[in-house]
């Protein structure tokens, strides 16, 4: 096609996970809050419609939010940056660090936009096993990278990094590291401390918070790095709807913790559940499990659900193998899959 740069015309693009149209699904592949957002939040938001916030820009930079996250988090607040959604922010720092015909690395199995990043940016994208046991290779092979990205917790496995090792990955590697935290809140620890110039932190509030259907995210590192990225952030990123509802959530910390409370509760029943039905669980830190099994194959089993109406992730990867990505619902959709699945693989 004319015009459209050659590396465009080549790649696959990113695809998200499914999203039905219709009703009366349970919906366990795109690793979604099962629980509603915060009251806080449907409130702020009704405010927001109110008046002229409609009808004016929004706050560019986001200040009453970075202020709210300097409250909750302890955070300076210069150090944030806003996105509409985690994405946005990776797409910014992709966007700010690496030139075209760069280097973007990330360990693999993991989450598989950061090759589309690369490939929209012209850049060349290598993956790093991660070791047998989820851990990073030390030494880390690739120093020259212009970005490494690391998931933390990762998907599909949900398993974590230590702090000693992501700092020593960052300090192995010439280009900055993003710590990609879109599922920390789930975790028993998270890399906030660690961000600063060499560490950049990302978060959603699309899983812990339950607005994946609003699009925001944030960035934290230092604040020079920050007036940096400013520059490469589209002019209002972030609609009065979403910065009204992403800071209403974030102040809610008590509703926050008491769904966290019950998905947690539910993580370890699925994954002791699917266990006992023959599956191999990796222990997870988010809001995800990850099985696989030797015994049968998975796809019929991923497709069975699915005609049962039933959506789950079948996940194959290149030297690793395949396994299911389930996400944590809510207690009643956790009892009917598991109900199905025990009907599928008697």
């Amino acid at each position: 096609m004319a015009g459209i740069r050659a590396n465009i015309l080549s790649m696959a693009g990113y695809a998200p996970g499914e999203q039905p149209r219709e009703d009366g699904i349970i919906k366990l592949n795109t690793n979604e809050n099962p629980y509603p957002p915060s009251p806080r939040v449907v409130e702020a938001i009704r405010a927001a419609l109110t008046g002229d916030r409609l009808r004016k820009y929004p706050e560019p930079l986001g200040h009453t939010f970075r202020k709210q996250a300097s409250q909750v988090l302890g955070i300076d607040p210069d150090s944030v940056l806003i996105g509409n959604g985690s994405d946005d922010l990776l797409t910014i720092v992709t966007r700010a660090f690496v030139p075209e015909g760069g280097l973007i690395v990330s360990p693999t199995p993991s989450y598989i936009l950061y090759r589309s990043l690369a490939e929209i940016q012209g850049a060349r994208f290598e993956a790093v096993p991660f070791t047998p046991t989820w851990e990073l290779p030390d030494p880390w092979p690739i120093r020259d990278a212009h970005l490494t990205f690391l998931p933390n917790p990762n998907s599909p496995s949900g398993t974590c990094i230590s702090h000693s090792a992501i700092q020593r990955l960052a300090a192995q590697i010439d280009g900055p590291l993003i710590l990609d935290e879109a599922y920390a809140d789930f975790a028993d620890t998270n890399g906030l401390s660690l961000a600063g110039k060499l560490i950049i932190v990302t978060r959603t509030l699309s899983k812990s918070y339950a607005l994946a259907g609003i699009r925001f995210g944030f960035a934290v590192a230092d604040p020079s790095v920050i007036r940096e990225l400013e520059k490469v952030k589209d002019s209002y990123n972030c609609d009065v709807l979403s910065l009204a509802a992403a800071g209403a959530a974030l102040e809610d910390q008590e509703y926050l913790n008491s769904t966290r409370a019950r998905i947690l509760a539910t993580r370890a029943r699925l994954a002791t559940s699917l266990v006992g039905l023959g599956f191999q669980v990796t222990p997870s830190q988010a809001n995800f499990v990850w099985c696989q099994r030797t015994d049968r194959p998975l796809k019929p089993i991923f497709e069975e659900l699915k005609k049962r109406r039933i959506l789950i992730r079948y996940m194959n990867y290149a030297n690793y193998g395949d396994g299911l990505r389930i996400s944590v619902g809510s207690d009643a959709e956790i009892d009917q899959l598991l109900r199905e699945l025990a009907n599928i693989l008697s």
